[in-house]
């Protein structure tokens, strides 16, 4: 480990930002800051002038991200106004709503704003907050009087994550809703004890809220049923009257009450909520898709009163419940829907483990999985779920890593090898000792990254949101122009319905003008539909982003996914991501008689006393063959050649050329052998014993199995493929042409990295960028897209777009076929959307459309967005499959 000689910070010199040669000698820097700072006076850090500065961090940013739950949208216009109104907030930097995951994100500064001013700002915009966060009941011990429970209240409400808290005296109970990123009921308990009194957490644990999308496709059922038990008996006496059958004439009274009485509940009680969010979008000035409903529902239903009183109007009346029975069906149906499509991140939630066996005091503690802390060590037999993320301290087994890397096939654990919490093992017993827990974990990160994904916005849904910001309006305008037509040039008009009437049973184009103005202008009102706009691509994004953090794949923005399709041009880091990012013994290669484990054994014995990455490759390599190595004496490092010492009563010598001649050792033999293996862009190691060359050893960083399988699936997929590396030409080239990747970017170092792809874009367009997110993190963000590749349990990466699990880049084939397969849906849906209004509105303006059936093309509409969506659950993103 080197130590940066600006700031004094311990660094690993292969994984450096940056680094100056000065003297002869290299340094090594934590950041191209402390580079650029030595670069301009070395000898004020070098002559003791000063002493180390510290390392500078970058300023704190005053913003904090939060994304919650609300309800009560029907349509991008609600989305619309809630947005509006969480802007007005003070501190709000960014608000952004989500109408399919029914979510709002927003940026904010905390010391202006709380998550409590934001609900009321939705709440001030007439739509609601369900509780969010999960709620735990906490048995107090020690209250006398109600005081007491005033004084626990108010701790627990000023205990910072704690979103609401209710003390019960009678019961000696409290009810606490808390933010489970921030507190565990042991905290909450804490908080009790802080000002005196005993709380400990009720049986129950902590109590998960109902799911949302169950509990809003049961209440969509409930009316759906409401409205069809009323509407089915309106459709059976509709029929027969419309045949105008002579037999029913005497009955002509009772229908037209009937329509009105059986009709009237379900506009009032069934479409309650529909009406109730009307409403609320024509106070905030906002009108939505239930304004649309209500008022062509509502017109429907009008004409049967003014029938009834005598007005020269055919009787709407039961095609106003039709327009709602259609309208609650469609709503329920997207409901169930929604729920299809987002059941990959409630999968995830169900994978956590419940519980866990911690070792407290020599014993087995069984214990909730929110009460572990880090540094207990859990005991995890066979079958059982590993409950938090953690190190093996004992043991051996094989890991079921599936629900994180899409891979089925076990990954072999054993100590010192990091595992993921909810991972299944399989084998043996394991003690491991948890490093992080809570909100901290790998799957409550993989969770927040795919809500995150979720409420993005894609750049191509922009122009769509400005069309629907307008929609409900213009709609409103059409039919009112509609009516208007229909009154102004009935004539020409009734002549179109004439001739429609051939071959659509439900034109009747002998009714009165008034009844044919209010037939037309009622079907554009429910027909057009912004809700299908609105659904296009938020559904999508539900789906790839589910599908993907079920493969391992985790999308940060949606944004990277329209990025993508543009991109010709993927340019892959060489150490960590083509290799494995470590050195391995390559070739063994035994001379004069030597055997290549005699080789292994003379090397690893004395190259078990070094620290040295190659030389812990040959010690590795030795283990790997069985061989017992013996413990050197008179260990020497020889500074640029290699070392020496006494193993086993012979002298050994490994390293250069240099170190043999210079202790008079031989080694012409050996020259074809290094030649070769220089050539290919190996380090050689010569090793000797009393005098006589044995071998050489070849070491290198080695190809990850499958790199060079996706190199060439990237190539059949369009993309031209690029290598860049801090390494020297020569061992670039031989890295390149073993994978088949024919453009290199050789000598980069790490600072400059950002500044090669700023290069690149400007010769060939936009360019994605595959490292491993941290050295490379400028060259990412640079990137048109940057993923970041292989980073275990570590997935907060801020500088990538996608961050892939698997270590391998059989992921980056996969990613990007998610990427092309959900943008493609994405425009699928819009096409659809577009498409239906552009051909639906015309025709009902021309009066060819029966307003029942209208608002069923309308629902349907919404639904078939959706379900395209969930069709994306079939295509085949494995690095080998299709395209």
């Amino acid at each position: 480990m080197a130590t940066d000689p600006v700031c004094g910070m311990d660094v690993d010199p292969d994984r450096a930002a940056a680094q100056s040669v000065h003297a002869g000698k290299t340094y090594y820097f934590c950041s191209p800051r402390c580079k650029e700072r030595f670069d301009a006076d070395p000898d004020k850090f070098l002559a003791g002038e000063a002493e180390p500065e510290p390392h500078e961090q970058p300023a704190a940013d005053p913003v904090e991200s939060v994304t919650f739950p609300v309800a009560g949208m029907s349509c991008a216009g609600c989305a619309r106004t809630i947005e509006a109104s969480l802007r007005k907030v003070p501190g709000v930097a960014e608000a952004s709503v989500n109408l399919a995951p029914e979510t709002a994100g927003v940026r904010y500064d905390p010391g202006r704003a709380g998550l409590a001013e934001l609900e009321q700002a939705v709440r001030d915009a007439g739509y609601e907050v369900p509780e969010t966060g999960q709620t735990c009941t906490l048995t107090i011990g020690g209250m006398s009087c109600q005081s007491c429970a005033r004084t626990i209240a108010r701790a627990l409400k000023g205990t910072e994550g704690v979103l609401a808290a209710s003390v019960n005296f009678a019961t000696d109970s409290a009810t606490v809703r808390y933010d489970p990123r921030k507190l565990t009921p042991s905290d909450l308990a804490r908080a009790v004890e802080g000002v005196g009194y005993a709380a400990s957490e009720g049986a129950g644990g902590p109590a998960a809220p109902e799911d949302r999308a169950t509990s809003e496709m049961r209440r969509a059922r409930r009316r759906m049923a409401t409205a069809w038990a009323l509407t089915g008996p309106i459709m059976a006496l509709m029929v027969p009257f419309m045949l105008n059958l002579a037999a029913l004439r005497p009955y002509q009274g009772f229908y037209e009450w009937a329509m009105v009485l059986l009709a009237l509940p379900v506009l009032g009680v069934a479409g309650f909520t529909t009406y109730r969010g009307a409403l609320k979008g024509v106070r905030h000035l906002s009108p939505n898709m239930d304004v649309l409903i209500m008022l062509g529902s509502g017109s429907a239903f009008l004409t049967g009163p003014l029938s009834l009183a005598g007005f020269p109007i055919y009787n709407y009346a039961g095609v106003g419940a039709m327009i709602m029975a259609f309208h609650l069906t469609g709503r329920y149906v997207e409901a169930k829907a929604k729920g299809r499509a987002s059941q990959a991140i409630r999968k995830l939630l169900e994978l956590g483990a419940k519980s866990a066996r911690i070792l407290r005091d020599g014993r087995e503690v069984e214990v909730p999985v929110d009460e572990i802390a880090v540094g207990d060590v859990m005991v995890v037999r066979p079958g059982e779920k590993v409950p938090t993320d953690g190190v093996v301290v004992e043991g051996r087994s094989a890991v079921d890593e599936s629900m994180a890397t899409g891979e089925s096939i076990p990954v072999a654990k054993e100590e010192g090898d990091e595992v993921i919490g909810a991972t299944i093992n399989q084998q043996g017993l394991l003690r491991v000792r948890a490093t992080k827990v809570g909100q901290e974990t790998f799957l409550a990160q993989v969770v927040r990254m795919v809500q995150e994904a979720q409420s993005s916005i894609v750049p191509v849904q922009a122009f769509a949101d400005r069309v629907t910001g307008y929609f409900v309006p213009v709609v409103i305008a059409l039919s009112a122009l509609t009516f208007v037509m229909w009154l102004g040039f009935h004539g020409p008009l009734q002549q179109v319905a004439a001739y429609a009437a051939r071959l659509l049973p439900w034109v009747n184009p002998d009714l009165s003008a008034l009844s044919l103005a209010v037939f037309a202008a009622v079907a554009v009102m429910v027909i057009a539909c912004p809700c299908a706009l609105g659904l296009a691509t938020p559904t999508a994004l539900m789906v790839g982003s589910g599908i993907g953090a079920q493969n391992g794949i985790l999308i940060r923005s949606g944004q990277a996914i329209q990025a993508m399709k543009d991109v010709r041009t993927i340019v892959l880091d060489k150490t960590g991501t083509i290799t494995k990012g470590r050195p391995e013994v390559t070739d063994v290669v035994a001379l004069d008689g030597a055997r290549e484990a005699d080789v292994l054994h003379w090397a690893a014995s004395l190259e078990g006393a070094s620290e040295h990455p190659l030389a812990q490759a040959v010690v590795r390599r030795a283990e790997e063959a069985g061989i017992v190595r013996d413990e050197p004496a008179d260990f020497e490092a020889v500074p640029g050649k290699g070392i020496r010492g006494s193993v086993a009563g012979k002298r050994v010598l490994v390293g250069t050329g240099g170190l043999m001649e210079e202790a008079g050792v031989e080694y012409a033999v050996a020259q074809d052998t290094l030649g070769r293996l220089q050539r290919e862009a190996k380090t050689t190691t010569l090793v000797a014993a009393d005098g006589e060359v044995l071998g050489v050893i070849g070491i290198a960083d080695t190809v990850k199995d499958g790199s060079a399988g996706a190199i060439a699936e990237l190539k059949a997929l369009g993309f031209d493929v690029a290598m860049i590396t801090g390494d020297n030409e020569r061992t670039a080239r031989a890295i390149a042409q073993n994978v088949g990747i024919g453009r290199v970017l050789a000598g980069v170092l790490p600072d400059q990295k950002a500044a090669e792809i700023k290069r690149l874009q400007a010769e060939v367009g936009p360019v994605a960028m595959v490292g491993d997110g941290i050295n490379d993190a400028p060259a990412l963000v640079q990137a048109d897209v940057g993923i970041a590749l292989g980073t275990g349990t570590d997935i907060a990466i801020e500088s990538a777009d996608i961050t892939l699990v698997r270590g391998d880049l059989g992921a980056v084939v996969s990613a990007v076929k998610l990427s092309r397969a959900t943008f493609r849906k994405i425009k699928q849906n819009l096409f659809w959307a577009f498409g239906y209004n552009v051909v639906a509105i015309p025709a009902a303006m021309l009066g060819l459309l029966h307003p029942a059936i209208a608002e069923a093309a309308m629902a349907f509409s919404s639904i078939s967005v959706i379900s395209n969506s969930t069709l994306l659950q079939r295509a085949d993103i494995s690095a080998g499959g299709g395209r």
